[in-house]
């Protein structure tokens, strides 16, 4: 009996440091690999935006101060997996900052926010809709059930910064795709209005529900340095 209760011991010690060890890598290892991965895009996107406003600085001179018709830096979309914007949140301070990749892949989700292709993009008319994680990889949603109304949420692009701020939130099925309609909740409305939805998990550690944020442009000023 002795022997059956020491092995028995043993196993659920072995057990338990394997457990361990499993909720390091998720809770660091896979926030190292999203940081990395967030690097190289931050850097990918910064020099495809400073090609962009170097191209719309020589059409405007060669074409004059009214600039050239139909140029704008950084309008062309992305392809899957490329970075889109940067999303930032004050209320979560000045270090928050992710690229936003175009694709909600579980792949793309590993490197970032991603943004539903088919939504609008940034400033646009619709609803921009972003999904990310909120327990492993960088847990960049993490902290999405304490925003307010009336927090400020700001998407940089190469020619702007769009203010939205935070109209509301939401708890719902995962099946429940009518949150990123162009008009939220209201499939086949047609949007009259700049919207940006952010989805995640609910609860914290559980995919059982999605927790969505939603909010409201309230205007645009210079890109951010």
């Amino acid at each position: 009996m002795r022997a059956v209760l020491r092995g028995l011991a043993e196993t659920l010690v072995t057990a338990g440091l394997l457990l361990a060890f499993f909720v390091g890598y998720l809770a660091w290892g896979t926030s190292q690999y999203m940081h990395q991965e967030q690097g190289g895009l931050q850097d990918e996107l910064e020099q495809r935006w400073s090609a962009a406003r170097a191209r719309q600085a020589a059409a405007t001179t060669r074409n004059g101060s009214g600039g050239a018709p139909g140029v704008k830096a950084g309008a062309s979309a992305p392809a899957e997996g490329e970075a889109l914007a940067i999303l930032r949140v004050p209320r979560f301070g000045a270090s928050y900052r992710y690229a936003v990749i175009e694709g909600v892949s579980e792949e793309d989700l590993r490197r970032g926010p991603g943004h539903y292709p088919g939504t609008a993009g940034p400033g646009q008319v619709g609803n921009m809709a972003v999904a990310g994680h909120r327990t492993t990889y960088g847990s960049p949603f993490n902290r999405n059930g304490d925003l307010k109304r009336g927090d400020r949420i700001l998407v940089d692009t190469a020619t702007a910064t769009y203010v939205y701020e935070v109209t509301g939130r939401v708890i719902v099925r995962p099946g429940e795709t009518g949150v990123i309609a162009p008009v939220p909740r209201k499939p086949g409305r047609k949007p009259v209005k700049r919207m940006l939805t952010l989805t995640t998990c609910h609860p914290k550690f559980s995919a059982a529900y999605r927790l969505v944020v939603f909010a409201e442009l309230q205007g645009r000023r210079a890109p951010a340095a």
